[in-house]
């Protein structure tokens, strides 16, 4: 059974804010420590998916460019994808029973939530696919169904968890704090924040085969709102919606998401 782990940072156990994730706020040790806690949430996740029945586990950190983590420090049971790979959200997923998404985060504009944005804090304010605002785990969640691979679990704060249950009937979740604001959090110790996690790994590559894809409607409608003002595509095969957003349609979400506008 092969298991699909895809790492983002902003919902790792022991991150609270963007000191954890920001280098110009002058914190390099907190910074080191959120790449280190990084790496114990997937080796949790490595070693629940194995208890669950997992044959083979592929980790990809999606975390900006990637180089969150570093070989040695994950579970040698599992292969690593790190770094670029131009044009593809999940690199050498096709065949994989079930994808976790691990260190999540909730959608821009989400009340409460730790580092809530949807995908570019800087550059985009809100997405919408078919007229729904939808956030990381909906797009990524459209993407792998795209590829017929189910979502099987997330974990992240409690903010995100109820956003997962609301797109994924079914899916596993992993609620590792809880959010006050944006910078803020209730968090248990990292031991049992690894235990839930491992224990809802299991749980979930024991579900796989008993949660659905995603569906959508297609062509999918992918409506992005921007921060910037003036920095409309002049592209004819997007519709220019108001002064900050414009949509496209699109046969799959990832060809959206990389879309050359």
């Amino acid at each position: 059974m092969k298991i699909y782990v895809m790492v983002d940072l902003e919902g790792i156990s022991g991150v609270s804010g963007k000191s954890y994730i920001n280098s110009s706020l002058g914190r390099p040790d907190l910074i080191a420590k959120a790449r280190e806690f990084m790496a114990a949430d997937i080796n949790a996740c490595v070693e629940g998916c194995f208890k669950g029945g997992a044959t083979e586990v592929i980790v990809k950190d999606c975390h900006g460019g990637g180089g969150n983590v570093t070989r040695d420090l994950i579970d040698e049971r599992a292969d690593l994808i790190d770094g670029d790979t131009p044009g593809i959200r999940f690199a050498d997923m096709d065949g994989s029973d079930g994808l976790i998404l691990l260190g999540y985060h909730a959608m821009a504009g989400t009340r409460a939530a730790v580092l809530e944005h949807t995908m570019s804090s800087a550059g985009w304010h809100n997405v919408w696919l078919n007229g729904r605002k939808a956030g990381e785990t909906a797009i990524d969640a459209a993407i792998a169904a795209e590829h017929s691979v189910p979502v099987v679990m997330v974990s992240g704060d409690d903010k995100l968890c109820i956003e997962a249950d609301d797109w994924i009937p079914g899916v596993v979740t992993c609620p590792v704090k809880k959010a006050f604001s944006c910078n803020g959090a209730r968090m248990p110790s990292l031991e049992k924040a690894h235990v839930l996690i491992m224990e809802k790994a299991e749980e979930a590559v024991r579900k796989c085969g008993k949660i659905a894809p995603l569906q959508l409607k297609y062509p999918v409608k992918y409506r992005i709102e921007l921060v910037e003002r003036q920095r409309l595509p002049d592209n004819a095969a997007c519709r220019i919606i108001d002064g900050r957003t414009f949509e496209l349609e699109s046969d799959t979400v990832e060809k959206a998401l990389f879309f050359n506008w």
